[in-house]
């Protein structure tokens, strides 16, 4: 009989425990798992805003000759460095120098008829001295124009020699030949030459209208080049256009940046890339995560660890800036948090 009633005494005992164990598992306080926690740590927060761009130049020049002919002669190939004002490339101009030289005999004999015809008109001034005779001074008149008219020539063919002549208004770097090789018949459309000054690449971002309140004269922002992501670049604004840019399709205006850096050459035209602008900023404070917070009555709220467990927080908040919002009490440096459960 004293077996079977200790034998009952175990088996409650059991029981007990084991329903014990069961009531503690259930409702002892329940920490959520760490990938959902976040540890407050003091941070700089800043208000950003970013715009695509590209690599522009404010010196480039593209070259070609006003009218067709052989080109005789090509000085630069792409690559070269070039001054202002150099000799690039030429046109034959044997027969403009021909023309030129016709021009010239035509002028010399013209100009002779204008002094015969104004010697005419003086000898009869002298015989005639009271009046002139309408009909020489036409003479006198015509003369003069057609002196006029060949000295214009002249001067016209002229140009047309030195127009044959090809010169760069800048310095800078030969980027396009069309026409490389002389002893070609070309058209103005078909040998094209550029040149383009590295020394004054640019950064073109193009602002939303919606953002150009924001950006003004003298701000400076990062620059980071598709082609050297691992190297940011710091540009400072120039101008902003008062007139949007054509061809797009929203309302964008361009801000040109002048690239702060030490070496512009490696960068070419048409690079693209995004500038960044800082518009505010708050250093040294204590931030957590937008989704951290529940607003109940007004009041912000979060799950902060409290032991083996956690314990609904009442906080003060400040600013939201990009997902991150300051806390001004309720938490400390180090505190560690959790989202709260859906």
């Amino acid at each position: 009989m004293n077996l079977l009633i200790k034998k009952k005494f175990i088996i409650l005992a059991l029981i007990l425990l084991f329903a014990g164990g069961c009531l503690y598992f259930l409702f002892r306080p329940k920490t959520p798992p760490e990938d959902r926690a976040y540890t407050l740590r003091r941070q700089t927060l800043a208000t950003t805003v970013s715009f695509s761009g590209e690599i522009n130049a404010e010196e480039k020049a593209v070259l070609a000759f006003p009218t067709s002919g052989k080109l005789s002669w090509v000085g630069v190939k792409r690559g070269d460095t070039v001054s202002a004002g150099q000799l690039i490339a030429s046109l034959d101009q044997t027969q403009l120098r021909k023309q030129l030289q016709r021009a010239l005999n035509v002028y010399d004999k013209t100009r002779r008829n204008f002094d015969q015809v104004r010697d005419d008109t003086s000898v009869r001034k002298v015989t005639d001295a009271d009046t002139i005779d309408d009909q020489f001074k036409r003479i006198l008149e015509s003369a003069q124009y057609d002196l006029n008219n060949s000295v214009i020539d002249v001067e016209l063919q002229q140009l047309t020699i030195d127009y044959a002549n090809l010169f760069t208004p800048i310095q800078g770097i030969v980027t396009r030949v069309d026409a490389p090789n002389a002893g070609v018949n070309i058209t103005p459309q078909s040998a094209v030459f550029e040149v383009i000054n590295p020394a004054t690449v640019y950064f073109s971002a193009l602002i939303d209208q919606t953002e150009i309140a924001n950006i003004t004269e003298s701000m400076t922002g990062e620059i980071v080049l598709d082609a050297f992501p691992e190297l940011p670049l710091r540009g400072t604004v120039q101008s902003i256009s008062f007139t949007p840019q054509p061809g797009e399709t929203g309302t964008v205006y361009e801000a040109k940046l002048l690239l702060l850096s030490p070496d512009l050459s490696r960068f070419r035209l048409g690079m693209t890339g995004d500038v960044t602008f800082t518009l505010d900023q708050k250093k040294d404070v204590l931030s957590v995560p937008l989704r951290y917070i529940l607003t109940e009555d007004e009041k912000d709220f979060v799950l902060k660890k409290a032991g083996n467990g956690t314990k609904k927080t009442q906080i003060e908040t400040g600013d939201e800036i990009n997902g991150n919002v300051v806390v001004t009490s309720g938490l400390a440096e180090g505190d560690i948090i959790y989202e709260f459960p859906d």
